[in-house]
């Protein structure tokens, strides 16, 4: 296994054990649930969107380490970002589960490219990405 491959494990590892924003946000202005059914992971994502502007992110849910990590990566990377610029996230993020390559503009997120190796898994990975798409329709 290379350096790099561990440093991945860590990643996902730690934004399991120790998610960031896990909880309920309250007040929020958009809130959408997402569940996986062929495995049960679940997810609720609450954002507060003011000006276009994702301010705050939170998500609660259980499940998998992968589906749980992404969320949490996933609610670090788009607080802050214009809505414009969460769904090219998105979008980034769901080519790197297709094709294995992440995009730069991913960051600590390309920690999840292996996962596009293991096809049982992309969705547990999809499911925060998904239930985001969902809560800015």
């Amino acid at each position: 296994m290379s350096l790099l491959e561990d440093l991945y494990k860590q990643i996902i590892l730690e934004h399991y054990k120790k998610p960031r924003n896990y909880g309920e946000l309250e007040p929020h202005t958009h809130r959408q649930e997402g569940k996986n059914t062929s495995c049960g992971d679940e997810i609720t994502l609450d954002l507060t969107i003011e000006d276009g502007v994702v301010k705050e992110a939170r998500f609660k849910g259980h499940g998998c380490a992968i589906s749980q990590a992404t969320a949490s990566l996933m609610t670090e990377a788009i607080k802050g970002k214009k809505v414009s610029e969460v769904q090219d996230l998105s979008s980034y993020f769901k080519n790197m589960l297709r094709n294995g390559t992440p995009h730069p503009e991913l960051g600590e997120l390309s920690a999840l490219q292996g996962i596009s190796k293991i096809h049982a898994r992309v969705k547990c990975a999809s499911l925060p990405w998904t239930t985001l798409d969902e809560a800015l329709k």
